[in-house]
């Protein structure tokens, strides 16, 4: 894969405004300091997320090799294997994949969700991990992931129902927070519509739970849809 400075030369200057607005992860001040952030505060939080995920995903047991689309530096990317499942990574920003190609021995490919690179059926499943939440057109992706995903679609959202998210937009309006100025934050059942119209003609079960409760509460996850995250799982019943 080429280097670095490679890989920022391959998109043209038009893409730092994909999808015709300025998006976080074309600006080095931010990606390069990505991992730190798992590292330090959100650390608890990841391995909530991981566990949620695994729970999720190791319940169909077709699902043996996977494309995770938004993947970033590759932190979860490079954790699907720990679960036995051999990982694929996408993404569109070439700052993030110039991390992720020097900590993750997998593949990596950069391009847009809304136009997957791939044949039908390349993989078992398409996983999505807090970067949903950025695309412009979720039905096109939604039907994408469905189209290269043979057995399924992982998410892992950040969930509207939590006051983390106030904070997020109060912290915005005090131009203090850019990571989710274009972001749109789902609850469990409004991505769920969202699935049911795109998948309109196929047979799938969904399930989901949430996590990112306070440190506090005895309850660290649970099938109510309040939390900072939540995974769901669309099991593609049809194949």
């Amino acid at each position: 894969m080429a280097k670095d400075s490679e890989l920022q030369g391959l998109v043209p200057a038009s893409l730092t405004r994909w999808q015709n607005r300025e998006e976080w992860f074309f600006n080095r001040e931010y990606t390069d300091t990505y991992e730190q952030w798992y590292e330090g505060r959100y650390k608890r939080a990841e391995v909530w997320q991981k566990r949620v995920m695994e729970q999720l995903v190791k319940k169909d047991e077709r699902v043996k090799k996977l494309l995770e689309f938004g993947c970033g530096t590759g932190r979860f990317t490079r954790w699907w294997k720990d679960i036995g499942i051999e990982a694929t990574g996408g993404d569109i920003s070439p700052l993030m994949l110039s991390q992720a190609m020097y900590l993750f021995e997998g593949d990596l490919v950069m391009a847009d969700a809304h136009y997957m690179p791939f044949k039908d059926h390349t993989f078992d499943a398409v996983a999505f991990i807090t970067t949903f939440e950025y695309y412009r057109d979720p039905i096109r992706v939604i039907q994408e992931a469905a189209r290269v995903g043979r057995y399924g679609i992982a998410m892992g959202m950040m969930n509207r129902n939590s006051l983390k998210v106030v904070r997020r937009r109060i912290q915005q309006f005090f131009g203090k927070n850019p990571f989710y100025i274009t972001a749109t934050f789902y609850t469990p059942n409004r991505l769920i519509r969202l699935i049911h119209r795109a998948l309109q003609g196929r047979e799938y079960t969904i399930e989901w739970t949430c996590t990112g409760l306070p440190k506090w509460s005895p309850i660290q996850q649970w099938g109510l849809p309040l939390g900072d995250f939540f995974g769901l799982y669309v099991k593609f019943n049809d194949v």
